[in-house]
């Protein structure tokens, strides 16, 4: 039957949606030791950035080489980026703690939210994809999150939308452990593509 065929629309989905339960299988499983969810998440982004590309080869391969090759990276900036977030918890946690916090707090705290956003949101994705410094990766995310704001907005309204269908019902949220991160973060290097590759062409 031609609907089962290598080059139908539905084979092709379906050998993407495998990809993806891969992937999420493994950036799960490699995250358990909380430590080592950096260098996952930037070997995922590895991965999903090729995938996005059409270049990905073998998914367990590609993101085992990816996770040795940006242990270190991935690792520092997932440090970097749980105790920012902590901070700013405990920001809102003490503004909360008081029937009618000091708005100074509050203010801080969604700022603070913004700029780590800012700061992370394709931070993953360029240690997954260049070679740099911390500092570089982190500076660089906020230049590409103001200069291609149009783009990161519709990256916010499109894995905002992904979240709130994830946890719609039990059936959802049963699918969302499946492949939600994965998904996640596949849809953000789909967009990464084509900021990076914009980048590179005006260099």
């Amino acid at each position: 039957m031609q609907l089962f065929q290598v080059d139908s629309p539905l084979y092709k989905f379906l050998q993407r949606l495998l990809d993806v339960l891969i992937l999420n299988f493994w950036l799960i499983v490699c995250s358990i030791p909380i430590i080592t969810a950096g260098a996952s998440i930037t070997a995922a982004y590895s991965v999903a950035l090729k995938m996005a590309k059409e270049e990905e080869g073998y998914i367990t391969k590609s993101f085992f080489q990816a996770f040795k090759e940006n242990w270190k990276q991935g690792t520092v900036l997932w440090l970097i980026t749980m105790v920012c977030s902590y901070i700013i918890y405990l920001d809102f946690e003490v503004y909360f703690s008081y029937e009618d916090g000091p708005v100074l707090l509050l203010i801080t705290g969604i700022l603070a939210s913004i700029a780590l956003f800012c700061s992370v949101i394709y931070a993953y994705p360029q240690a997954a994809r260049y070679e740099n410094t911390i500092k570089q990766y982190i500076k660089n995310s906020r230049q590409i999150t103001i200069r291609f704001i149009g783009k990161t907005l519709l990256l916010i309204v499109i894995v905002t939308i992904e979240l709130l269908l994830a946890i719609f019902n039990s059936v959802t949220i049963f699918f969302a452990i499946l492949i939600g991160p994965a998904i996640i973060i596949y849809t953000i290097s789909g967009i990464c593509v084509k900021i990076f590759e914009e980048i590179e062409s005006n260099e």
